[in-house]
């Protein structure tokens, strides 16, 4: 597995680690996130070094990758152990950079981080207790960032069931629809996790995900927010890519990442 491009630096000089985390048990429809951060690091080999909103390049950033963190059958203990592994990062002062995988492993990520704010692009609002009677579903990835997070922001979800839509009226969430977003401002108070599931975006933009959902953001929208929400973030993870497209949700994919290590380092320096 080739490493992803540009994070060529050593774990004890890292200011950022990129996990993967192919965790690919509960995907509802369309399976193949086990395959997803071995295409985001595919498909990003052919962006260039230099960014030119932040004037920074890419391999100077002092990004690392710690490869997979290989899955397992047991989504509990998994998450348990990824945890464990996020956890070191962030008491060595690295920002984990986690690329799924299924959302489920967003889990892991908060437990870790610790944060007072979850703010996730997606298409759903994954606030559901379970999902077919499994409490660690993707389908419940948000729930579970409130069992940590003071508040969860949904950015660009379009469809839930009706208790989740009920959910979702309570003062700890807010979400912003699609038509929303682009006009939108981030104002935090405290910690903030940026969790992106690609199918946030249109299908048009990122087919290969797990669960479509039409009506969605475009990629110039999701690329504004994170550059947006980068600086106020202390872990960040981009997650439902799979390898049923051509290669654009994880290009997709690979660029806000790179986009996030971009903005966060210009505005934390």
């Amino acid at each position: 597995m080739a490493g992803f491009p540009g994070a060529t630096a050593d774990r004890e000089a890292a200011d950022y680690a990129v996990v993967g985390a192919p965790l690919d048990i509960s995907t509802t429809f369309q399976p193949g996130t086990r395959f997803g951060p071995d295409r985001v690091r595919r498909f990003s080999r052919t962006f260039d070094d230099y960014d030119h909103h932040t004037g920074r390049s890419f391999t100077d950033l002092a990004v690392h990758d710690h490869g997979d963190v290989r899955a397992w059958d047991d989504a509990a203990d998994y998450l348990d152990f990824l945890e464990g592994t996020l956890a070191d990062f962030h008491a060595e002062s690295t920002v984990p950079l986690l690329v799924g995988g299924e959302h489920t492993v967003s889990v892991a990520g908060v437990r870790a981080a610790n944060p007072d704010v979850f703010v996730c692009l997606d298409a759903h609002l994954d606030l559901r207790e379970a999902y077919d009677g499994n409490p660690l579903s993707h389908a419940t990835v948000t729930r579970h960032a409130l069992d940590v997070a003071d508040q969860a922001v949904i950015l660009g979800a379009r469809t839930g069931s009706e208790a989740e839509w009920d959910r979702a009226g309570e003062a700890d969430v807010t979400v912003v629809p699609p038509a929303d977003v682009a006009d939108w401002a981030p104002t935090f108070d405290g910690d903030v996790y940026l969790s992106v599931d690609i199918d946030g975006a249109d299908p048009g933009f990122a087919p290969g995900t797990g669960t479509m959902e039409p009506f969605g953001l475009a990629s110039r929208e999701m690329h504004e927010v994170v550059r947006a929400v980068a600086p106020d973030c202390v872990a960040f993870d981009c997650v439902e890519v799979n390898d049923r497209d051509d290669g654009q949700a994880a290009a997709l994919g690979g660029k806000l990442l790179r986009a996030f290590a971009y903005a966060h380092a210009d505005g934390t320096v």
